[in-house]
C-alpha cells in the first residue's frame, strides 16, 4: 500500500495524510460496492489493503440525509467524500486512475474490470 500512497502523493501533489484519507474512503467504498469473492481476492494481493477499510456502517437513512439511493447512491457519496478531503474532480479521476492500475497489476485487469462493472456509475470516474 505504501507503493500506492505514495504514487498517489506525487501525481497529485498533496499532502500524504489526504492521500492516505483518500485511499481509505476509495477502499471502504470498492469493499463495500464490489463483488466480495473479487475484492477479497483483491485484498488477498494488496499487502496492507485491509487497513484502508473502514469498518462497515449500517446502511440506512443516514446517507445523504436519506436520498443517496435517489441521487446516484454510493458514487455520488465518495465524491461528496472526496472533495470533503480538498480533493477536486481532477484529482479524484487521477486517484481513481491509480487505484485502478495499482490493483490490476497486483489482482490481474480481469479482476478489476468486473469489480468496476459491477457498481453503477462508476465507469465515468474510472
Amino acid at each position: 500500500m505504501e507503493e500506492l500512497i505514495q504514487r498517489i502523493t506525487g501525481r497529485l501533489g498533496a499532502d500524504e495524510h489526504v492521500v492516505r484519507q483518500a485511499v481509505t474512503v476509495v477502499f471502504t467504498f470498492l469493499a463495500k460496492e464490489g463483488p466480495a469473492e473479487d475484492m477479497r481476492a483483491l485484498m488477498e494481493e494488496i499487502d496492507g489493503a485491509e487497513a484502508f477499510i473502514r469498518p462497515r456502517a449500517d446502511d440506512d437513512a443516514a446517507t445523504l440525509g436519506g436520498l443517496g439511493g435517489l441521487m446516484g447512491g454510493g458514487v455520488m457519496e465518495i465524491l461528496g467524500e472526496l472533495q470533503g478531503l480538498g480533493l477536486d474532480l481532477a484529482q479524484v479521476q487521477i486517484l481513481a486512475y491509480e487505484v485502478v492500475t495499482f490493483g490490476e497489476e497486483k489482482a490481474g485487469k480481469e479482476r478489476l474490470e468486473r469489480i468496476l462493472a459491477s457498481i453503477p456509475g462508476l465507469s465515468q470516474f474510472v
